[in-house]
């Protein structure tokens, strides 16, 4: 299962928890950065992750959900999907890490259990994922 974490989260979000995830067994993640461009559209990423297999998005960008034009291509996509409620990007820094790393399992356990295609956003700072559609 890969893991994909877009600008709104730093690389090194990606480089540790992919670090700690390798005890899950088949789990990758990677940011954004290393992947594409910095400046790389929303459409493109979403677009190239849909056509490759097994991706899961993890973001901060509540803007996919919010703009009817983003969400349609999510939803096209077939990709889960994991967005941080607005509260996550107000955080400090080492508030981020340290709740990023205490929610993580149980977005590893919730990607395991659902089907492509479902998308939550995931509270601040913590508490039960919120469905997406």
């Amino acid at each position: 299962m890969n893991f994909f974490l877009d600008n709104c989260l730093s690389p090194r979000y990606a480089r540790s928890l992919d670090i700690l995830s390798e005890r899950d067994g088949k789990i990758k993640v990677v940011h954004l950065l290393d992947k594409f461009e910095r400046d790389a559209t929303d459409q493109l990423w979403i677009r190239t992750l849909a056509k490759e297999s097994d991706w899961v998005i993890v973001s901060g960008d509540t803007r996919i959900i919010k703009s009817p034009e983003l969400k349609a291509e999510w939803l096209k996509s077939g990709l889960t999907a994991f967005f941080l409620e607005h509260r996550w990007m107000n955080e400090p820094y080492w508030g981020q890490v340290a709740h990023l790393v205490r929610v993580w399992p149980d977005i590893l356990q919730q990607a395991r259990l659902v089907e492509s295609g479902n998308g939550f956003q995931v509270p601040f700072p913590r508490g039960k994922f919120k469905p997406v559609r």
